[in-house]
């Protein structure tokens, strides 16, 4: 389904399925077994999630779009009232990191996503990935630790 999308209709793609934590390919299966946990696999079409990296993306876009806005808001609090610690506590406390934690899974999905239909990755790295990731699923299936070389 990605394959034929371009311009706005790509964008909307990824905003719709990484946003709702649907798999980018079929647009069916989910994207995530636990909150912010990854699935291995798509349960619809199988599309393999071992591309998904979005590192400290989404915790990077929480603070910036979220967290930062939401600032202006707790200085006008105390500005405005001048409240006791506690109340900052009740107060700016929840007001700063209810909205980052709920953002996280939706900014994350659409991350994985933007990852898939662009077929990001690093560049010149494709081969290394690919080396990398036979090494791993070659050690994987032989029952060894990752890592464990003789040189």
């Amino acid at each position: 389904m990605t394959t034929e999308l371009e311009g706005r209709d790509k964008w909307l793609w990824i905003y719709r399925t990484g946003l709702h934590g649907h798999c980018p390919r079929c647009g069916e299966g989910k994207m995530f077994r636990r909150w912010l946990k990854v699935a291995d696999r798509c349960e619809v079409c199988g599309l393999d999630y071992e591309f998904a990296t979005p590192d400290d993306g989404p915790a990077f876009f929480s603070l910036c779009f979220i967290a930062f806005p939401l600032l202006f808001l707790v200085v006008w609090f105390e500005v405005a009232l001048n409240p006791p610690w506690w109340g900052h506590l009740i107060v700016s406390g929840p007001l700063m990191i209810v909205p980052c934690l709920l953002a996280l899974q939706p900014i994350k999905g659409w991350l994985v996503a933007s990852q898939y239909v662009n077929k990001a990755q690093e560049a010149g790295t494709g081969a290394l990935w690919a080396e990398l990731n036979a090494r791993v699923k070659d050690s994987r299936t032989r029952g060894e630790a990752v890592g464990d070389s003789d040189g």
